[in-house]
């Protein structure tokens, strides 16, 4: 049963502390949308999801009336789109992507996830026409967003699609070079990617899931920075538990919201997923709860620690407060999404290194990253096979999003506006790894993946 009093206090956070549903996403399954023909699978892709997500926004809107809960953004997921579309050429996933955007804009959602390839083990024609096609698929539409499975711990990891991935994401960057490179902030490599993903630019629907399934995305950095301002000067266990307990009335939020909508718009609640999604506003900073915890700066040494009990604790409190806790679930720590990230990023305490030793114990990984322009592909594959490889050993989903805004060098800005904010540019390590890119095949999966 819903707590009436805890989601009554929940309001008073959404008041005060910035609290918001970050988004629900309506995951639409396209097999039944394959065709040979080109003209009849975008056909048969608008036409699904106009009638299943038809009322998505009205509902959506609906209940934020009826509860006064904010809910920032509506919005779908699709099957990977490299296997719907099969062997069709580049300029037919162009095509695909094109149809989409149309969707999308027929249907007023914020963003359609699922121009997706999975290829952890190995690529097929199809997956290597939609990789090639990325850079204007993304360029070319506003809302659509793309990501690539290049690792798993049952695989290994795929350095082919990295390789393909760093040459992937440079010309994305210069396509948009215009628009501060925004075609990388809507393209994000993956190991171990969930399907039940509700957050952009990761969202797809898993070949697992229902023809149609609502999922959603909590919020509340402000929320959990003002219970361990509240909590004082104890000790760490006693501060572990006020986070349990603030999680756990963040995520009934979600769970009463996700029911509400699959309630309303005829489809089966997936997964709320519990995850810390900060904004660049004011009292809305991950990095500020680690600050509130005890750190001078983010990103100075105890950080990591800070981290790995703030994600713990969010996610004891989650499960609790939902039987179906999924997607990422943990704390974002996204640099130009979050105002306290920029803020020690700027100052030079929050650095590249560490943030990859951060990713080893939050949510997702290397995220809305600006690097500079004339970072070469090489180094790029280097830093995607970094983070991918922690995914990949420690058995968790690990991810990069990173822009190498064209024309910008380390110590400039790169605005983006809305929820993406902006991001100073952070320097980079220039040495190349190009001899070990270019060995090629694939890293082996670790000893531990062998469980069966």
């Amino acid at each position: 049963m819903i707590n009436t009093k805890d989601i009554l206090e929940t309001i008073q956070m959404i008041r005060e502390e910035n609290l918001d549903i970050r988004t629900i996403t309506m995951g639409i399954s396209l097999w039944d949308c394959v065709s040979d023909d080109p003209g009849r699978l975008c056909n048969n892709i608008y036409e699904k999801l106009t009638r299943k997500a038809e009322r998505l926004v009205s509902v959506g809107k609906d209940i934020e009336t009826k509860y006064g809960i904010p809910i920032v953004n509506k919005r779908i997921s699709v099957t990977p789109i490299s296997l719907v579309g099969g062997k069709s050429s580049p300029e037919d996933y162009l095509k695909i992507a094109k149809t989409l955007q149309k969707a999308s804009d027929e249907l007023g959602v914020n963003f359609i996830g699922g121009f997706s390839a999975l290829v952890q083990k190995g690529m097929t024609e199809g997956a290597k026409n939609l990789i090639s096609i990325i850079p204007e698929a993304l360029t070319e539409t506003r809302n659509l967003c793309s990501s690539v499975n290049v690792a798993s711990t049952k695989a290994g990891i795929n350095m082919d699609a990295i390789a393909l991935m760093g040459k992937t994401i440079k010309r994305a960057a210069y396509l948009t070079k215009d628009d501060n490179s925004i075609a990388c902030a809507k393209l994000v490599v993956f190991a171990n990617a969930p399907e039940d993903n509700p957050f952009m630019a990761g969202a797809f629907c898993g070949v697992g899931e229902p023809d149609a399934v609502i999922n959603v995305g909590v919020s509340g950095p402000g929320v959990v920075a003002s219970a361990v301002k509240r909590a004082g000067n104890c000790d760490l266990s006693e501060l572990a538990d006020v986070i349990k307990k603030t999680a756990f009335k963040i995520t009934r939020v979600g769970q009463l919201v996700a029911s509400e909508a699959a309630k309303e718009l005829g489809v089966p609640f997936g997964i709320v997923d519990l995850s810390l999604a900060p904004t660049p506003a004011v009292g809305d900073s991950v990095a500020h709860v680690l600050e509130e915890m005890g750190l001078e700066r983010c990103g100075c040494h105890g950080t990591t620690a800070a981290l790995a009990m703030l994600n713990d604790a969010v996610k004891k409190g989650g499960v609790m407060a939902s039987s179906h806790v999924g997607g990422l679930s943990g704390a974002f720590i996204p640099v130009s999404e979050d105002a306290g990230m920029i803020a020690a990023a700027e100052c030079g305490v929050l650095t590249l290194e560490k943030l990859e030793a951060m990713t080893a114990v939050c949510s997702v990984g290397l995220d809305m990253i600006a690097i500079p322009g004339d970072t070469s592909e090489e180094v790029i594959d280097g830093i995607i096979a970094d983070e991918i490889s922690i995914g990949v050993v420690n058995t968790k989903t690990t991810a990069v999003r990173v822009i190498p805004a064209y024309g910008k060098k380390a110590g400039d800005r790169v605005e983006f506006g809305g929820l993406l904010g902006y991001a100073p540019v952070m320097p980079v390590k220039t040495e190349s790894p190009a001899r070990l890119i270019a060995r090629g095949g694939r890293i082996p999966a670790p000893i531990h993946s062998l469980k069966n």
